[in-house]
């Protein structure tokens, strides 16, 4: 498994080497995890590194998972060892797809630029088009190389969801447990607070890869919750779990100014993904729902905040959305305007 002590990795290595397969961990640390115990070989490798991947697999493997594969290169990689693997399964993502008037998660900072999708997203769905410029355009160029070569190499390509769970780098429950425990009482939530981006928890997509080791072919399949809750339902899910009961100001459309009420969840649309062909291709049924795998990811998240500001323990989620998610000033000033006006009667 290339990419093995990411968020997912973990999370698969686990549910494979319970599922009865001797797995090789790969990463470019070579670690491990102790949730993981006896029996997981720890590989250190940095695919980039001319010749490395071929050298790890030696003789060969049965199935290739890749966590961390991005572009036509890493495709490339993959199909020309195709004669040292049976199978392979490959996490893509739901950032491949685009509505039919070719908005996508790659327009969404433009004017009207949010994507309008169908409910649910069927992988039958237009995409973007392949290319190196972006996250999705490069997944796409992942999915298309390497399903051109299904012939010799079997890939399941997982176009994964808002992922979450425990190791996340940029966790976007953050968002609300962080307000939870600074005390905030209030919170702004856009459109609504009917936002919809469906999540996937890493036991999840876990499940999809064994299930996909076990049942090799070629095709790209969604993976997601069986819920998908508004932004709305998150926020009080988080609460329960906290035990915290903060007020809620719902804002019709967009964020009103300076980026209040924009939760990393927020859309003008909803983005919901069809899981009924991974039913039938792999048999799937999810190990968990989101509110049922709550707790775990929400304790985490405060042991990781406890001895840390937000952005030493997640640096990446700055560079994501930007050190404002957390503008309690910004917030603070717009509700102050706010209730002066609803007091003046204009709400």
């Amino acid at each position: 498994m290339l990419g093995a002590t990411g968020q997912v990795g973990r999370a698969a290595v686990r549910a494979l080497a319970e599922d009865g397969w001797e797995v090789t961990a790969a990463s470019r640390g070579g670690g491990g995890d102790s949730a993981w115990g006896d029996g997981i070989r720890t590989l250190a490798l940095d695919r980039e590194e001319e010749g490395a991947l071929a050298g790890a697999l030696g003789e060969g493997y049965d199935v290739l998972v890749d966590m961390v594969a991005f572009g036509r290169d890493h495709a490339t990689q993959l199909t020309e060892l195709a004669d040292r693997t049976d199978s392979a399964v490959v996490i893509s993502s739901g950032a491949v797809y685009e509505d039919d008037r070719g908005r996508s998660f790659d327009t969404q900072g433009e004017p009207d630029g949010f994507p309008e999708y169908p409910v649910p997203i069927p992988e039958s769905q237009r995409t973007v088009a392949p290319g190196d410029a972006t996250y999705g355009t490069r997944k796409v160029a992942l999915e298309e190389a390497l399903l051109a070569a299904g012939r010799r190499l079997p890939v399941t390509l997982l176009r994964a969801g808002a992922i979450h769970g425990e190791h996340c780098r940029t966790p976007r429950e953050l968002y609300f447990v962080k307000r939870a425990l600074d005390g905030r009482d209030r919170r702004v939530l856009a459109y609504g607070g009917r936002s919809r981006f469906h999540p996937v928890h890493v036991a999840n997509l876990a499940e999809l890869i064994r299930l996909a080791a076990r049942r090799p072919g070629s095709r790209v399949l969604n993976a997601g919750d069986p819920q998908a809750p508004t932004v709305a339902e998150i926020a009080a899910a988080v609460d329960d779990v906290l035990g915290v009961r903060p007020g809620t100001v719902l804002v019709e459309g967009a964020p009103p100014e300076g980026g209040v009420g924009e939760t990393p969840w927020s859309g003008a649309h909803p983005v919901v993904y069809d899981m009924a062909l991974a039913e039938r291709e792999l048999g799937y049924r999810p190990v968990t729902g989101y509110v049922e795998s709550l707790p775990g990811t929400v304790e985490w998240l405060t042991a990781q905040l406890r001895a840390r500001d937000w952005r030493q323990a997640f640096p990446k989620m700055v560079r994501s959305y930007g050190e404002g998610l957390f503008d309690y000033a910004a917030e603070d000033a717009w509700l102050e305007r706010y209730d002066r006006g609803y007091r003046n009667g204009r709400p």
